[in-house]
């Protein structure tokens, strides 16, 4: 743990050179009756012997336990190297590059992160990154409303989006007079079901947001639904996983002209699981859009000498033009989650991002065939998958789940709270980190809980 230490005469130079004698005094201008005199439920001080002790302890209290969740937020394997530089002083405590010549190394980390989600996307132009994969596609929307040349505010979404986006969006465009007309999914295959499309589709929209694959891992047939919205005169968003993009046709490519738009979470790319956060948006789009993205672009040019250089190419943003003409009101960009995820890709490279979906896929496909080998667990739906699928099973998945995690392992999300028409349903997910050994224990575990436990 870093540590700078202050001793008594440290903290008495620095009140002198400031012509104090109190830190207090440094906060004078706080009214009094908000100050606290005592903090009453804040412990002794500890020295750091004592207090490494207790972090240890609080950190035991979490459990060492093996991972199936999955559900936007999933367990990859992080080379040391991205934290190792990550962290480092240059990138960690920069905050926003204003100063183009005093920013170069950030700036070009921002411009090779666009250029590879930009390559991931099969776009022209990338952001350089939003807060996360829900208000990431909030702006996308927003973006796309902009775009439209009729009077309609109306957005098609799948009811097999991330029920947290769909929460997001919500509560984002409500305030926007932005309307979501919610499409159901077919509960054979678990995609957008084709004729409530046809039936939502009858009413002018805007644009069809498309999620690859959905909240249920199942993968949509983009080309058809893409050709579909582009035939009413709307706009395509495409909601992507980014690592299922290795391996699937781009949204760039999807039907006879493309995605116009393409967004989502960036978490795989060298995010740790750490207690809810953080995470990292990604928005691409085609070149004729560009005046619409919301965030900032990193160009790239060249000096008076000749030489590379890099500066803030679009902050169509409030803090820079007037507020009426401004995009977004996005005061900040997840630089040093865009920096961890520019150094895992680059490590990684073309080939190993590949081979991480590759692997995971495999795995979720072994551990599917090794619950569904047990009596009365079934598939919920029969499209193919990428990263994850949800299970039928014979009773509750709370208490399963519940018993799982006493036996050490988290065996996947509960679908009941967000879709209590699927009954008892598991999405469960396996990455490339799990053994075959990890997925014979999880199917172990679980034959004996179904056995075991009443139905």
């Amino acid at each position: 743990m870093p540590y700078i230490p202050h001793t008594p005469e440290d903290v008495a130079a620095m009140l002198a050179s400031m012509d104090l004698t109190d830190i207090g005094q440094l906060f004078a201008e706080i009214p009094a009756g908000l100050c606290n005199e005592a903090l009453a439920r804040v412990p002794a001080a500890l020295n750091e012997m004592q207090l490494m002790r207790l972090a240890r302890e609080r950190a035991a209290q979490s459990g060492d336990y093996l991972c199936f969740l999955g559900a936007g937020a999933y367990e990859h394997h992080i080379p040391a190297a991205v934290w190792q530089i990550a962290t480092r002083g240059e990138f960690y405590s920069a905050y926003t590059p204003y100063q183009a010549e005093a920013s170069q190394g950030t700036l070009q980390v921002l411009y090779e992160w666009q250029t590879m989600m930009a390559s991931l996307t099969g776009l022209d132009v990338s952001n350089a990154s939003l807060y996360d994969g829900a208000s990431a596609l909030a702006e996308a929307v927003l973006m796309a409303v902009r775009l439209h040349r009729g009077d309609s505010r109306r957005v098609l979404v799948s009811a097999g989006l991330h029920p947290h986006y769909r929460a997001v969006l919500a509560t984002l465009l409500a305030p926007q007079q932005v309307g979501l007309a919610e499409i159901g999914f077919d509960p054979a295959s678990g995609r957008l079901d084709p004729h409530a499309l046809e039936r939502a589709g009858s009413a002018p929209f805007v644009a069809l947001v498309i999620a690859q694959p959905n909240f249920f891992g199942v993968l949509e047939e983009p080309d058809a639904l893409t050709d579909w919205a582009h035939e009413k005169g709307a706009l395509v968003i495409g909601a992507c996983n980014p690592l299922a993009l290795a391996l699937l046709r781009p949204p760039g490519a999807w039907g006879r002209d493309g995605a116009d738009i393409a967004c989502g979470e960036a978490q795989p790319f060298g995010i740790p699981l750490c207690a809810g956060g953080p995470y990292l948006g990604y928005l691409c789009c085609r070149q004729e859009y560009l005046r619409q993205m919301p965030g900032r672009i990193a160009g790239r040019t060249l000096d008076a000498a000749g030489q590379p250089g890099y500066t803030l190419t679009l902050q169509a943003r409030e803090q820079h033009i007037r507020r009426a003409r401004a995009t977004s009101n996005i005061c900040t960009n997840q630089g040093l989650m865009v920096t961890a995820s520019a150094i895992h890709l680059a490590l990684l490279g073309a080939q190993g991002v590949e081979q991480v979906a590759a692997s995971s896929h495999a795995n979720t496909l072994r551990l599917l065939a090794l619950l569904t080998a047990i009596p009365g667990v079934t598939r919920m739906f029969d499209a193919p998958v990428f990263h994850e699928a949800v299970l039928r099973l014979p009773q509750s998945a709370a208490g399963v789940l519940e018993r799982l995690r006493g036996r050490g392992i988290l065996g996947g999300l509960e679908l009941c709270p967000h879709h209590p028409e699927l009954g008892h349903a598991l999405l469960v997910c396996a990455t490339e980190t799990k053994t075959e050994a990890d997925l014979q224990r999880y199917a172990a575990a679980l034959a004996e809980v179904l056995e075991t436990a009443p139905c």
